[in-house]
């Protein structure tokens, strides 16, 4: 493999295993609030950032990045927001053939859908179509500083690490919303992935001021399409096979913002272009949803 088309392959750990926790101790919302904070932190919050600051260091000249290969995770993103609209609507219009039992099975079905969808996205991505991942202004090798072997081992490390540190998150969620008269939705949904995504946050910002605009939506786009289109619906076939039972209604206020969070940065992204604007706009975009979760109390509580 050439340089130029070396691949960032991320696995969003720190919010699946937080997921896991949380789902084995019943906090089924706390899962979907957790995992929809962070996708909207990673397309708004994370994305904006990395615009505005490489928008401001390279102000003189136009940033761009590979069109192409954002298209394709806008598509899934929109395919995964058609997965977790319709048990909302199914919900919310009384249409159940099955009242209690159709919501269910449509969201397990819907997921093993979108867990297809995703694998398939990983052989188009690295094997049947890399040459349209192929960055536009990336010049040069990246060269790693460690070995295989290390990276395994730090990960397995931090992993385990992560494990430890999440069952004592979980278990303080609850406590803190009712000590510090915090909704629980707006701790699930802006301050735990505010911590999860930290690493994401620096790295994407890092690689957009020296100008690989392609590995910042790697990081941003990128997480954000793993997490809807694998994370949640393996969360869903974990709880199916544990008997702890979760489906894809995210209720409808929290639906509705995730389908205009797609919608926005699709637009935003259509051009194959990136500037300051831009990412301002997507961070007071960012600040307008916290505000929105500070006052919303899930109707699902």
């Amino acid at each position: 493999m050439t340089p130029a088309r070396k691949k960032i392959v991320k696995f969003n750990a720190t919010e699946l295993i937080i997921s896991i926790y949380a789902l084995k101790s019943g906090m089924t919302c706390v899962v979907q609030l957790s995992l929809l904070g962070s996708i909207l932190s990673n397309m708004l919050l994370v994305l904006g950032c990395a615009f505005l600051c490489g928008g401001i260091v390279n102000h003189e000249k136009e940033q761009v990045f590979n069109k192409a290969a954002t298209s394709v995770n806008s598509r899934l993103l929109l395919m995964a927001v058609m997965g977790i609209l319709f048990p909302a609507v199914l919900h919310y219009t009384h249409s159940e053939v099955h009242v209690g039992k159709s919501e269910l099975s449509l969201s397990r079905f819907s997921s093993c859908i979108m867990l297809v969808a995703y694998v398939a996205y990983l052989f188009f991505q690295l094997k049947s179509q890399r040459n349209l991942y192929v960055s536009v202004n990336e010049v040069g090798s990246l060269i790693s500083n460690i070995s295989k072997w290390e990276t395994i081992i730090w990960l397995s490390v931090m992993t385990a690490w992560i494990s430890i540190l999440s069952e004592y998150l979980v278990g303080a969620i609850e406590g803190a919303s009712m000590a510090w008269e915090i909704p629980v939705a707006f701790i699930s949904v802006i301050l735990l992935p505010l911590v999860g995504n930290a690493t994401e946050h620096a790295s994407a910002i890092m690689f957009a001021m020296k100008d690989k605009l392609d590995i910042s939506l790697g990081v941003a786009i990128g997480s954000s399409t793993q997490i809807s289109m694998f994370v949640i619906p393996f969360c869903v076939v974990i709880g199916w096979i544990t008997g702890h039972p979760m489906d894809l209604n995210f209720q409808l206020f929290e639906t509705a913002v995730l389908f205009l969070t797609v919608i926005v940065v699709a637009f935003m992204l259509q051009e194959g272009t990136a500037n300051y604007f831009k990412g301002l706009m997507l961070i007071l975009c960012y600040l307008i949803v916290a505000t929105n979760f500070y006052v919303h109390v899930d109707s699902s509580q």
